[in-house]
């Protein structure tokens, strides 16, 4: 058994300064724009494994397997369903489906404010609840390119939209993993999550805005991007309160969308905004393409239709156990399954226990992966288009070789960030954060969960990684530990926009590859600002409120 040392260095600013090396490779190289993403990620995992052998005393062969485990996990539960997602909408592409989509937005409303919010905001809210990690962003960044905007610009509405919703993505995995690890109550962390996510999930349609038109473009369409904002939030907080966590953003991005036809209907702008590129400001799609019957229009989004029955039958109990039952390994990672052992520290116990021991057990479960409903959704709406099985496999192949770049990348992330889990380096970064007293660590737990989010691009290993150190460190400030739970997932919704999977995912599919750092730099300024806020509003809680979230 190796025990996680938090203070190898000997003093924790030199500790803390080794175990963000990795990330401060990997952040360097993609903001100087010097190495492709797959470089600059496999470098970082390079440092990465040897700061954890040399630096933190972890062996050579542990850190070699928590890479390997991470690889797997990326695989499995990320690339895996990045391409299927992409190969989805391949297949709209080439059988002319995405035109008639492309008309059917465009007759909702021809402003391009409003056609980025219903996209991004809304139906990425929704892919966001029915299968998260990642799909989400490739999907609707990729639709924005199709509807006729800018690359930088797609991607970037895509993270900043994909945020609110993501504590609630994959029917609820985030919030239901860190209840689980925490022994927190899921449904006062639910709530108490919705709560602190009011204020960034009703400005974020407007911030949508913004990035398209510009900040005094902004007001020019504040009656539908208000209805759209304040629904998602009302319904977000009501059903996560009320209800339950696996609908939430389903439910929330349903009703929004309900919220801007209705809107859409009682008042348009005076004059559509448009791109200057776009020429006449009058025109649409609806008016460049051939009127689709009532019937087209559902047909075009039929694939979407059957992806979301595909995804919801996955989430299911039965569904998922029928499928399990039918092929599922579960592989014990042999150098490193419960041969890890967190420290005081962190588990608050002096000497570690059997529950103190990390797991590592790679879930090889193909039939009931996600990625397998929204591939399965892809073939029979293939098929359904009379699309012959060989001109499916070209189109296939063809999504497989431009994703190839990313999918190298994002497994070379998934590695980083199990080595960096694994040997400690993650829970150096986040004592820091804990040392800042009752009074500041309401922010400074906000931020460690960005920062987790940050490191390992999934909300669902940041609430794993700090959720009980979330609640330990709540309880010997006298905190709440449900408020800082919930700041964690809150926090971390914000940091999954610049995290570098996130960043591969969104350059891919608006087929900008190799201009990572760009898109990494326009979106951490709304990472920051909007982590800001639910900071600013976490630590009102605690300090004035005495963490009336958690009693909602």
């Amino acid at each position: 058994m190796w025990i996680q040392d938090y203070d190898p260095a000997g003093w924790q600013p030199a500790s803390t300064l080794l175990a963000a090396l990795p990330i401060l490779t990997l952040m360097g190289l993609l903001i100087s724009g010097r190495a492709a993403a797959w470089k600059a990620a496999g470098a970082a995992l390079l440092v990465a494994c040897a700061t954890a052998a040399l630096g933190f005393g972890m062996p050579w062969r542990m850190a070699a397997s928590a890479a390997g485990a991470g690889a797997a996990f990326g695989l499995i539960r990320i690339v895996y369903l990045v391409v299927s997602a992409m190969f989805l909408y391949d297949l709209a592409v080439a059988t002319g489906r995405f035109e008639v989509m492309k008309a059917s937005i465009a007759r909702v409303s021809p402003d391009r404010r409003i056609q980025a919010v219903l996209v991004a905001f809304c139906f990425g809210g929704f892919l966001e609840g029915c299968a998260g990690f990642g799909a989400p962003v490739a999907i609707a960044a990729a639709f924005l390119v199709g509807l006729g905007f800018r690359p930088l610009r797609a991607a970037v509405l895509a993270l900043v939209a994909n945020t609110a919703c993501v504590p609630w993505g994959s029917v609820g995995i985030p919030l239901t993993t860190l209840g689980g690890v925490s022994g927190m109550d899921v449904q006062a962390l639910s709530a108490a999550t919705a709560w602190i996510l009011f204020p960034t999930t009703l400005l974020t349609p407007f911030a949508l805005a913004g990035i398209v038109a510009g900040p005094r473009r902004i007001l020019g369409a504040w009656p539908p991007l208000l209805a759209v904002g304040l629904t998602y939030a009302t319904v977000q907080l009501l059903w996560a309160r009320f209800v339950g966590v696996e609908l939430v953003s389903i439910a929330s991005a349903i009703a929004s969308l309900v919220a801007a036809v209705l809107a859409l209907r009682l008042w348009r702008p005076a004059e559509a905004w448009r791109f200057e590129e776009d020429g006449d400001p009058t025109a649409t799609f609806a008016a460049a393409a051939p009127p689709a019957s009532r019937r087209g229009v559902v047909s075009a989004w039929l694939p979407f239709a059957l992806l979301t029955a595909a995804v919801m039958a996955w989430a299911t109990p039965a569904v998922k156990s029928r499928l399990d039952a039918w092929g599922t390994w579960k592989v014990e990672v042999a150098a490193l399954h419960k041969q890890v052992a967190r420290g005081e520290a962190v588990t608050g116990r002096p000497s570690p226990t059997p529950a103190d021991l990390e797991p590592a057990v790679v879930d090889v479960a193909p039939l009931s992966a996600v990625g397998t409903a929204v591939l399965l959704a892809a073939v029979m709406g293939g098929l359904i288009a009379g699309v012959r099985p060989a001109e499916m496999g070209r189109i296939f192949l063809g999504t497989l070789r431009r994703m190839a770049p990313p999918g190298g990348a994002i497994l070379c992330m998934l590695a980083l960030g199990f080595v960096t889990r694994y040997s400690g380096m993650d829970a150096v970064l986040g004592l820091a954060f804990t040392r800042a007293g009752a009074t500041l660590y309401p922010v400074f737990g906000t931020m460690l969960g960005w920062l987790g989010t940050a490191l390992t691009g999934s909300l669902t290993s940041s609430n794993a990684l700090f959720g009980s150190l979330q609640k330990i460190t709540a309880t010997k400030l006298g905190l709440s530990p449900i408020l800082m739970g919930a700041a964690n997932a809150a926090g971390g919704a914000m940091g999954k926009m610049v995290a570098a999977a996130s960043i591969v995912v969104a350059a891919a599919a608006t087929g900008d590859e190799g201009h990572e750092a760009e898109v990494l730099r326009a979106a951490l300024r709304y990472s920051l600002a909007m982590a800001a806020i639910v900071a600013a509003v976490v630590w009102i809680a605690a300090t004035i409120m005495g963490g009336a979230p958690a009693s909602l």
